[in-house]
């Protein structure tokens, strides 16, 4: 796949094509999707779409950018770094979980940027939101971040935490959107129980929503009724089909443990799994790819995660000793997942049966309870602490998953 070598010749396409890839949504309906990018060149990141206007859409406008190392153009430039070439001033930076440059697995403190001699904003530190203070400067509040894909990963609520802000104080919000890395069609997992909206979980979608965060801007601007005055730079050229090393993009780690494509498949329902006591693979080389604890036996686990045949995906026995999180030093044993087939496979469908495994096979140590933490389903957890199949688990979702998918239709900006 094409993979952005000649700046100017991707110029020439997305000055041909921008109208179609420039969404203003004050009104849902008049939305359109960039279908007329060229097909087989590769994905253009709504920040290149911007990029390539030759115009100055944010004329005099002071901006506040919230983003991080990853929110770069296909040739590496920092998004902060690409505005006064049309016509706006970056006068603060926001940074989420992780900060800045995607490297803390800790509260972040704000500090002034080094090279801009501008101040970087912790939204994940003292606050959580803008404060009014953070905002009296700014013209124009936008957000250019790649997201996970995942219901609980964090970037999802700072992006409407901050939507919510530039509402109150009547800045405009604009999204420069980016692909879901999982891809756009799957949608899996509980519905997240309307009662217990967080951080963690924003709004009442499943676990994997298959939505960008452009899209999920318009859906939350509507649905939650923030009022926002919402622009999106869609994508060129990405299919709802294609996961993000289908793009052509280079794969920037979001977060300092989801360091491959692979392993962010997996991390859905993987992650769930950590509060019930086990280890995730943190603080080894590959995270996400392993479960284990000192108290599990390996031979016995993966013989009865391979016994249930979970489509496409296969375990094997592993040891590993984390230099971080969950029993940090001390030697585990568990089960390594290889996906052998992303068409077939369901990670939360995974995660839900390696659960029940653990909670089967170690009910005095598994705290089976404590995985709806993020998982968000108490019906979820009900039916695992009674024994019901996994797989009917799963099947009993697909009401809320419809109910879900028909909202969600009206926001989509891609086929």
């Amino acid at each position: 796949m094409f993979r952005f070598c000649s700046h100017a010749g991707w110029r020439g396409f997305v000055l041909a094509t921008l109208w179609a890839a420039c969404v203003w949504n004050n009104s849902v309906g008049e939305a359109q999707s960039s279908k007329t990018w060229p097909v087989g060149t590769g994905v253009a990141p709504g920040i290149y779409v911007f990029e390539s206007m030759n115009s100055v859409p944010f004329a005099g406008k002071r901006i506040g950018l919230v983003t991080n190392q990853t929110g770069v153009d296909p040739q590496g430039i920092p998004s902060s770094r690409l505005f006064p070439s049309n016509g706006g001033t970056v006068v603060a930076l926001f940074s989420p979980e992780h900060g800045i440059d995607g490297q803390s697995d800790s509260a972040v403190a704000s500090r002034t940027d080094s090279e801009l001699h501008i101040p970087i904003y912790s939204l994940y530190g003292e606050t959580r939101r803008p404060t009014d203070e953070m905002l009296k400067n700014v013209d124009v509040l936008a957000f250019d971040i790649q997201d996970a894909g995942v219901r609980f990963y964090t970037y999802v609520t700072t992006m409407a935490y901050c939507m919510e802000a530039a509402a109150k104080h009547h800045i405009p919000f604009v999204v420069f959107d980016r692909p879901d890395p999982l891809g756009g069609e799957v949608i899996e997992g509980p519905v997240l129980d309307v009662d217990r909206t967080s951080f963690t979980g924003y709004f009442s979608m499943p676990v994997r929503y298959g939505m960008t965060l452009g899209e999920l801007a318009r859906m939350f601007n509507a649905e939650n009724r923030i009022g926002a005055e919402l622009r999106v730079f869609s994508m060129g050229g990405w299919r709802r089909g294609e996961a993000y090393d289908e793009t052509g993009l280079k794969w920037i780690p979001p977060s300092p443990n989801l360091r491959t494509v692979d392993e962010a498949f997996l991390y859905p329902g993987v992650e769930i799994l950590q509060a019930g006591g086990v280890s995730v693979g943190r603080g080894t080389d590959t995270p996400f790819e392993i479960v284990g604890a000192p108290w599990i036996h390996a031979d016995e686990l993966a013989a009865e995660l391979e016994r249930r045949a979970i489509p496409g995906v296969r375990f094997a026995t592993a040891q590993f000793t984390p230099s971080s999180g969950v029993y940090s030093g001390q030697l585990c044993s568990g089960v390594k997942m290889k996906v052998t087939d992303r068409s077939i496979f369901g990670s939360i469908r995974m995660g839900i049966e390696i659960a029940d495994a653990l909670h089967r096979l170690y009910p005095d140590r598994f705290e089976i309870d404590k995985i709806d933490t993020l998982l968000g389903s108490r019906s979820t957890i009900e039916r695992l602490r009674r024994g019901d199949a996994p797989a009917d688990i799963v099947a009993g979702w697909a009401g809320d998953l419809e109910k879900f998918r028909k909202v969600r239709e009206k926001y989509l900006l891609y086929h």
